[in-house]
């Protein structure tokens, strides 16, 4: 396949994914309390669908705010920002592995100036480039399809992952604590 192919490939099956998804009526569960309750009502179960829905959420587009804000009310500032650090890895690691398996490297095929410029820079410190892309876009979808559509290796993608995520993470957990205290959440 052309790599036009393989991103029209990866639209297509996110288009299908986001469908079964409203559809399905799994949205109504995305939400700050959905999410809270089952932390606090199960805490072993409802880590474990933290995580998952934190990798499905991730690849349909939903915030990773909403599942830092919910670990944070259910289990405070430092278990919370563990639970988030965990299940953000697992989430860009599922992504990564999802997206690669259907659009593989395309953004590698593409005939842009602009794209080639982007990857050799990517590719002169992939570590050092990608920790300091997650910390300024964390979890952000589009950028987890692009650094899965780049071509880089997954080792550099996580070790990256690995060193970009805490001090958001950590920034995010300080201000939801605060603002729980304010607004008497806790």
């Amino acid at each position: 396949m052309s790599p036009r192919q393989r991103l029209f490939a990866v639209l297509l099956f996110l288009v299908v994914l986001l469908a079964a998804f409203e559809l399905s009526g799994l949205r109504a569960h995305f939400n700050l309390g959905y999410l809270r309750q089952a932390l606090v009502d199960h805490p072993v179960t409802g880590l474990i669908t933290f995580i998952l829905v934190f990798a499905l959420g991730n690849l349909v587009q939903i915030p990773g705010w909403i599942f830092l804000a919910a670990a944070v009310l259910a289990l405070g500032r430092s278990w919370g920002g563990l639970a988030t650090y965990v299940a953000a890895l697992v989430s860009c690691t599922f992504t990564f592995f999802f997206l690669r398996l259907v659009g593989g490297d395309a953004l590698r095929g593409l005939q842009s100036r602009l794209a080639t410029r982007l990857l050799n820079q990517l590719d002169a410190r992939p570590v050092r480039n990608i920790a300091l892309l997650r910390m300024l876009f964390q979890t952000a979808p589009p950028l987890n399809y692009a650094l899965a559509l780049s071509g880089v290796r997954y080792r550099d993608y996580l070790l990256g992952t690995l060193l970009g995520l805490p001090l958001p993470i950590a920034a995010y957990c300080i201000f939801f604590d605060y603002l729980s205290v304010q607004l008497h959440l806790h």
